[in-house]
Parts: C-alpha cells; sequence; structure tokens
C-alpha cells in the first residue's frame, strides 16, 4: 500500500472527513485491521485566510509549497490538496514536488464523465465560483458545460462556507439556502450539482434533494484510495 499525503487544515472540519474517508475506504476494499497509511500536515487556516481575501496568492502558494515539499520528504507517494479552493495554487505546489499531485477537479471531473454528465453547476467560494482555475479546467480538459449561481446567491454559499461550515457551525436555515439554490441551478440545466467546497458536504447530502450531488471531498478520497492500491490491486 502506498502512503497518501494530505495537506489539510483548510479548514480541520474536511480534513477530518478526509481522513475517515480515506481510512473507511480501505478498512472497506483490505478488511481486518487495516487502515490507510497517511502522512498529513495541518496547517493554521487563519493566516491562510486573510491572504485569500487579500489576493496575496502568491504568498499562499509559498506556504503551501513548503508543507507540500515537507509531506514528500516525510515518504508520502502522493499529495492531496485537502480545499478546493487552494488549488488555485496547485499549479506552484506542483512544480516542486517530485510525487503526483491528486487534482481534486481532475477527480471529480472523471466521475462526471464516468456518469454522463454533460452540463454541470459549480458551488464553492467565491474565488472558486468566480475563476477560471476550477471550472476551465473542467470545461477545457473534459469538455463539461459548468455553470455558477448568480452573484447574489454566490454571496450566500460563500459567506456561509466562511462563517459557518469553517467553524463547524451546521444550521439548518442555511441547509435550506443551499437547496434552494442548488434547485435554480437545476431549473437553469445543470444535470448535477459540484459541492466544489470540502466543507458543503457537512451542510448538504444526497439525501436532501433529488438533483445529482458529486462531493468532491468523497471523490477525492476515493481517488487517493485508488492510487493508494494501485500497485496490489495489480
Amino acid at each position: 500500500m502506498k502512503t497518501i499525503g494530505l495537506l489539510g487544515g483548510m479548514s480541520w472540519e474536511s480534513t477530518a472527513h478526509y481522513y475517515q474517508a480515506i481510512n473507511e475506504g480501505i478498512k472497506s476494499r483490505l478488511g481486518g485491521l487495516h487502515s490507510a497509511k497517511i502522512s498529513l500536515f495541518s496547517v493554521d487556516f487563519q493566516p491562510i485566510e486573510r491572504l485569500q481575501h487579500q489576493g496575496d496568492w502568491s504568498a499562499c502558494a509559498d506556504i503551501l509549497t513548503t508543507h507540500a515539499k515537507g509531506i514528500a520528504a516525510s515518504g508520502a507517494d502522493c499529495l492531496l490538496i485537502c480545499t478546493n479552493t487552494m488549488h488555485k495554487v496547485a499549479p506552484e505546489v506542483e512544480e516542486h514536488l517530485s510525487i503526483p499531485l491528486i487534482h481534486i477537479a481532475d477527480a471529480t471531473a472523471q466521475v462526471l464523465q464516468r456518469d454522463g454528465i454533460r452540463k454541470v453547476a459549480l458551488l464553492g467560494t467565491r474565488f472558486t465560483m468566480e475563476e477560471g482555475f476550477y471550472k476551465d479546467r473542467i470545461q477545457d480538459n473534459f469538455g463539461i458545460e459548468v455553470i455558477v449561481p448568480h452573484s447574489d446567491d454566490q454571496t450566500v454559499v460563500h459567506d456561509i462556507i466562511y462563517q459557518e461550515l469553517c467553524q463547524g457551525e451546521i444550521k439548518s436555515q442555511s441547509k435550506d439556502a443551499y437547496l434552494a439554490i442548488i434547485h435554480s441551478l437545476y431549473e437553469r440545466g445543470a444535470e448535477a450539482v459540484i459541492l466544489g467546497c470540502t466543507e458543503i458536504g457537512l451542510l448538504v447530502q444526497q439525501e436532501d434533494t433529488l438533483v445529482k450531488l458529486y462531493d468532491t471531498t468523497l471523490i477525492h478520497a476515493q481517488a487517493a484510495i485508488e492510487f493508494a492500491l494501485q500497485s496490489d490491486d495489480g
């Protein structure tokens, strides 16, 4: 079994979800007392969140690169950045690594392709929804149309992530707001919705809506499991 490198803490609540999902997946596949081999570094999210909102992505990249190199040096065979938004700096991190970076948008798009999805909606932080680093990657590399909520709804989605979910607060009225936005995206022609922030799956699950949801945390975790067991599976 290969060692999975996790660069987490953005937020720690979703990183805990990664850790659980990966270990449950390994247990399911191998049985017995098996658990995943994981090298995890968890950052302090507060200074990174400040840099995000200041637009200092270069400093964000420097922080993540330093810790990613440490994870690689610890013996990890791959790296997962346990957040959608910080994949904005994934290319800068990746160029300093000697191990593969499993990109969350690629892992998600591969599942969408497998399921025959041609038009998908994207929920996430405003950075993820507004900028091209995520949706353009899916559209350009996988041929899947990506739409996002209108500006006012983007604000609602973004604020709930930072002011509630990243602080461990789960509120029923916020779930209702997300479900209303998901329904409006479905009415605009989305065949499915990407939960493109690793905290959203803590608030909204598939049983809450008939619209097909793709939880990027679980998809990313599954991609890590497949990588870790690749040689064992032949």
